[in-house]
């Protein structure tokens, strides 16, 4: 029996392995499959080697390092010793993963790479451990399919997942009914992050910016959407000092609120593809500690930070970041959503052209047929 070992890190690694799991069941059933996981690997029937929350802890603190050091030797030490699979699996969460494909290459065992760190962004010199120790990349950008062909590295664009995953588009008098919006008023949803850093730096200056819009556009209402991870105790206290911006907080509401307002005031991420998906205008803006930026900086290999602007190779969501991140720059790019229709559809046709760009689907189904071939 072919045994195959997947590696995850969070939460959308864990997703997206345990699709393609059951494809893989659908394919050839007597595959044996271990994973580090959760919930949805473990859904799937996947015995978990341990769970990744573990490794899900962010930051640079000695003791977090040391865990992943220390949970790395273990799992190199298992599939050497006693699993011995024909293949490891690895999803995303670049720096670990990596990291542990060097010691597994060493043992001689075969590493496809599932969703591959974004060396295209930042740390571009990563490309040559990729092509050390990775047997085969299966990317979900096309553009990545060229950058790694011309390191010579076997390379395989597979489709992005989320073209399979994200919901049918909400119908917005349904929305707008449910959740007692005025239909008379135009809606724009904040989406301030998923991270408490991110809501520390990124709430208030998004809400600041609600008020500058508020003030120039009395005609339009807000929804601000809170992620599951995110509790009310650090965003209540915040939303107290807005009350004149009347903010509905919806919760587990993203796909409803991405697809259904008018404009979307974003923090930089996934969530700007899954808008553009929508083809929802948007901004997106970021802002964080100086020092982290100046890093930022020194290590990135793209000028652009937004996934519809890099897929595209053209500006055609609004970046406001760091210093530009202010009140008015998020405001003033809002309204002239608002109000200029040539510029709203422009950007409505270009991230049109960004779903055509992506739309492969079955990524799942595709990995999955990748490895049953190679395994």
């Amino acid at each position: 029996m072919k045994k195959l070992f997947i590696i995850t890190g969070e939460y959308s690694g864990d997703k997206h392995a345990a699709d393609v799991v059951k494809e893989i069941k659908k394919i050839n059933p007597d595959i044996e499959i271990e994973a580090v996981g959760g919930q949805n690997l473990a859904a799937q029937g996947v015995k978990l080697y341990c769970d990744h929350s573990k490794m899900s802890a962010m930051g640079f603190n000695l003791k977090i390092i040391m865990t992943h050091i220390t949970l790395g030797e273990k799992i190199a030490k298992y599939l050497k010793e006693e699993y011995k699979p024909d293949m490891v699996l690895m999803i995303d969460y670049g720096g670990f993963n990596l990291n542990l494909s060097k010691v597994l290459s060493k043992y001689g065992i075969k590493i496809f790479y599932y969703i591959p760190p974004q060396i295209w962004a930042s740390r571009k010199w990563r490309i040559h451990t990729v092509k050390k120790n990775i047997n085969k990349v299966l990317t979900i950008f096309p553009f990545e399919k060229d950058m790694y062909e011309k390191e010579g590295i076997d390379v395989e664009f597979v489709g992005h997942p989320l073209i399979d995953e994200i919901p049918a588009a909400k119908d917005k008098n349904e929305l707008f009914e449910e959740n007692n919006f005025d239909k008379n008023k135009k809606l724009i949803s904040i989406f301030p992050g998923s991270r408490k850093f991110e809501i520390k730096n990124l709430l208030q200056l998004f809400l600041e910016a609600a008020k500058e819009i508020k003030t120039s556009h009395p005609n339009v209402q807000f929804a601000l959407a809170q992620a599951p991870n995110i509790k009310d105790e650090l965003i209540n206290p915040i939303i107290e000092q807005y009350k004149e911006l009347d903010i509905k907080i919806l919760k587990n509401k993203n796909y409803e609120l991405l697809s259904a307002s008018d404009a979307l005031i974003l923090a930089s991420g996934t969530v700007a593809l899954e808008a553009a998906l929508y083809h929802t205008p948007m901004i997106i803006s970021y802002k964080g500690p100086m020092f982290l930026y100046m890093i930022y900086l020194l290590v990135r290999c793209i000028k652009r930070v937004c996934l519809p602007n890099i897929i595209m190779d053209e500006d055609i969501v609004p970046e406001i970041l760091q210093l530009k991140a202010n009140p008015k720059n998020i405001a003033d790019n809002i309204i002239k959503i608002l109000e200029d229709n040539t510029y709203r559809e422009k950007m409505i046709s270009s991230l049109i052209n960004v779903k055509q760009k992506l739309q492969s689907s079955g990524a799942a189904s595709k990995v999955a047929e990748i490895i049953i071939n190679n395994i």
